[in-house]
């Protein structure tokens, strides 16, 4: 097949980037021609405010390109990962006229809410499903805390909406899990459109050759990823070894809280290379995932399972669907620090248990999370996009 995928590319590298990244490499690694037509966020910086407002809405210039590209490919199926703000929504516009198959992930919840995230004020917040305009996300600046920003944003969920770009201008929607496709359903896109594909890790990594010896966390260092519940939980767990992998907004706040804490038994990281955090993960008596947002699909949870290292995690959204208590780890209530140093106090002492959790986790990742599986799914879903069309 020849296979075109769309991506507007994050100023800082997330997990989205590296899950296009990771596709597309798995298509050619399986024989199929593909194209990547892209955009980059870094590049707004030389836009005036106006000019962006108008490209988020409907980029002409997108559209344009894309039509040309399409043209001379001939592509099969075009397949997106993100539009916002660049490329926008006028890019299906080109694949419809193209007569061409759209495909599109569902990485997030831009389509439902500004922020993309359900999470206002260190908790979720719904107030804008299924609100078209999506006024309290405006209301509350909470794209960006920037209400003309998130007034932007707006606009262009409210405009496509009216214009049932979501309903007829995209075949077919990728959720990562259930749970998202349940949200995307009660916001409004037509169910029989929404398959359920999960992330997946490539290579297939190694177990880890023994218990593990500390508690790791990797992620962003940032509000929403529970970064103060962990280190509240640590201050009654001291002596409990964590390392913390990962920088965002809350660095500095997290290295002042060890270092006035005293707390010797935590060592922040930073940012760490793929595969020094791969080692990592396989020292680690297991993965504490303390999210307070839906979150997408975690690809870090499916890269413990794939170490055969289990996960403490917080009982909200995807995580639920993807840990197995009892089986491949652990749920303590979002935001409860005490919770989670529960969870972790009988952990520890349990090697044996945990172990056996471990274990479960890899045949998990075996069954839902590896590169063959993905493909044989990916593969599924662009035949029914054809199919559709």
């Amino acid at each position: 097949m020849k296979i075109v995928l769309v991506h507007n590319s994050y100023r800082q590298p997330g997990g989205e980037d590296a899950v296009f990244a990771a596709e597309a490499a798995l298509l050619r690694q399986n024989g199929h021609e593909v194209v990547q037509f892209t955009e980059d966020n870094r590049r707004i910086d030389g836009i005036g405010q106006i000019a962006l407002a108008a490209h988020t809405l409907w980029s002409r210039p997108t559209r344009r390109r894309l039509l040309r590209v399409l043209r001379d490919v001939r592509c099969d199926v075009v397949h997106f990962h993100n539009t916002f703000p660049l490329i926008s929504p006028s890019a299906y516009a080109a694949c419809r006229e193209a007569g061409v198959p759209v495909v599109q992930t569902l990485h997030n919840y831009r389509l439902l809410c500004p922020a993309a995230t359900f999470y206002r004020d260190g908790g979720v917040c719904e107030d804008c499903l299924g609100t078209t305009p999506p006024w309290p996300g405006v209301r509350h600046a909470c794209y960006r805390e920037s209400r003309a920003q998130t007034t932007v944003a707006a606009a262009m969920l409210t405009l496509h909406r009216w214009l049932k770009t979501w309903q007829e201008q995209v075949d077919l929607y990728v959720a990562l899990t259930e749970f998202a496709r349940r949200k995307f359903i009660e916001g409004g896109l037509p169910a029989a459109k929404i398959l359920v594909k999960p992330n997946f890790v490539s290579p297939a990594l190694g177990t880890r050759g023994n218990d593990g010896s500390y508690a790791l966390f990797v992620g962003r260092l940032a509000p929403e990823k529970g970064v103060r519940v962990l280190l509240q939980a640590w201050q009654g767990l001291r002596g409990s070894a964590l390392k913390i992998v990962g920088d965002g907004p809350l660095m500095d706040e997290v290295r002042a809280f060890v270092h006035e804490q005293k707390l010797g038994c935590i060592a922040v990281l930073g940012q760490c290379a793929r595969q020094e955090v791969l080692t990592l993960m396989k020292g680690a008596r297991f993965l504490v995932f303390p999210s307070e947002w839906y979150e997408g699909f975690p690809v870090t949870i499916a890269e413990a399972f794939a170490c055969g290292v289990p996960v403490v995690a917080s009982r909200l959204g995807a995580m639920v669907e993807i840990v197995d208590e009892g089986r491949t780890g652990l749920f303590f209530i979002p935001g409860d620090a005490d919770d989670l140093s529960a969870q972790v106090q009988w952990a520890l002492p349990h090697p044996e248990k945990m172990a056996q959790m471990g274990q479960r986790a890899r045949e998990e990742f075996q069954a839902s999370y590896s590169a063959e599986r993905n493909y044989e799914m990916l593969m599924a879903i662009y035949q029914k996009a054809l199919e559709a069309r």
